[in-house]
């Protein structure tokens, strides 16, 4: 197993700050969408070209979205065929077509 890399004080803050702002994003992504004031459709658009939003968890922007908790999340997520693990770069036409059906 391989240790941790080598960086130099300057590389580790730069990724931990890179790391902040990632988190800051993806904060930000889901308050606009527990408001409303981003849909989904919207959303899956904007993470073809932003990697910060790609690598967004399924699970938890479903459970961002007004009126779907936790249980309805996952049960959408078994229901079309979404791994819990899965981020929303990795998901196929056919999920993402239904989840807009289904929420757009």
């Amino acid at each position: 197993m391989a240790g941790l890399p080598q960086l130099t004080d300057e590389q580790r803050r730069a990724a931990l700050a890179k790391a902040a702002e990632a988190r800051r994003v993806r904060a930000e992504i889901k308050n606009r969408l527990k408001m409303g004031s981003l849909s989904l459709p919207e959303l899956l658009e904007q993470a073809d070209d932003d990697i910060i939003l790609a690598k967004m968890k399924v699970l938890a922007v479903l459970e961002s979205l007004p009126k779907l908790g936790k249980v309805k999340a996952r049960r959408t997520m078994d229901e079309v065929g979404i791994s819990d693990s899965r981020r929303l770069r990795g998901l196929g036409t056919q999920q993402r077509a239904e989840l807009v059906s289904r929420f757009g």
